[in-house]
């Protein structure tokens, strides 16, 4: 019984169809809640298709939490196992999806916590990762690339810092409204170190408008280099994919020789 319950789960066509489209269903349903309109005249549709949703959801993860133990790439006990399936990153987020219905039952929380909570109700789309081969080679590419994006990522903040010093001394005493102080002036940083520039604060002094020329060339080098390091990875990995799922036939009798890198 466990074993049908565990191939069901991971297995069946059918049933990863019909909860990749209920999914695709609740997030469609909570951009349409946003608008009065709708959230007033259907809102009795909107909080039944919740209920509904939820109730499909939580049987979802007892049932992949029963069955854990049947995972052969997981090794331990079988206690051992369902607490590993509780706290690896789909059992979180199945659970992150259904439990902000469940808390306003079992606790007495403010109104505005619930509106919040129910932004987390969008996270059940993070659930696709598990059915989605694309998400998941996405993942993959972000994992082999922790380093170098940890690597780029300090040294992105140091020039964020500097940059934010270097105008706050330069511009302080002419916009001390908008320089106030550098953590002020990171807002500035980082405006322009992503090339958005919104204009609303921005350099007067001839050499704050100087160095931020020269921050923000800098800085185009600096952001891009995740968005490369990202790119090359993934096209690396999407060859490996190609080269793996490549049939080599013999050209007289149309044999597969040899389908493996």
């Amino acid at each position: 019984m466990k074993k049908k319950v565990y191939d069901l789960l991971n297995k069946s066509k059918y049933f990863i169809s019909f909860i990749y489209g209920l999914i695709i269903l609740n997030v469609i349903v909570l951009i349409f809640e946003s608008y009065e309109d709708y959230r007033t005249s259907f809102s009795n549709f909107f909080y039944y298709f919740e209920v509904v949703s939820v109730i499909i959801f939580t049987i979802e993860y007892i049932l992949r939490l029963w069955s854990s133990d049947l995972d052969k790439k997981v090794k331990g006990s079988s206690f051992i196992k369902r607490i590993k399936f509780a706290i690896s990153t789909f059992g979180l987020i199945d659970l992150v999806a259904i439990l902000p219905f469940y808390l306003p039952l079992i606790l007495t929380v403010d109104l505005r916590v619930i509106r919040i909570l129910r932004l987390f109700r969008l996270l059940r789309i993070f659930k696709l990762g598990r059915y989605s081969k694309s998400l998941k080679t996405i993942a993959e590419v972000l994992r082999s690339t922790k380093s170098e994006l940890a690597i780029t990522g300090i040294v992105a903040f140091i020039f964020l810092v500097l940059s934010s010093t270097i105008m706050f001394y330069f511009e302080h005493e002419a916009q001390p409204d908008k320089f106030a102080s550098i953590g002020h002036s990171f807002w500035w940083a980082v405006a322009t170190l992503t090339t958005v520039g919104y204009g609303d604060v921005f350099p007067i002094t001839t050499m704050g408008k100087f160095m931020s020329g020269i921050i923000a060339i800098i800085g185009i080098g600096f952001i891009a280099l995740p968005t490369g390091i990202i790119s090359s990875a993934f096209m690396e990995r999407i060859q490996k994919i190609k080269k793996k799922n490549q049939v080599c036939k013999c050209p007289n009798c149309g044999t597969i020789i040899n389908n493996k890198l």
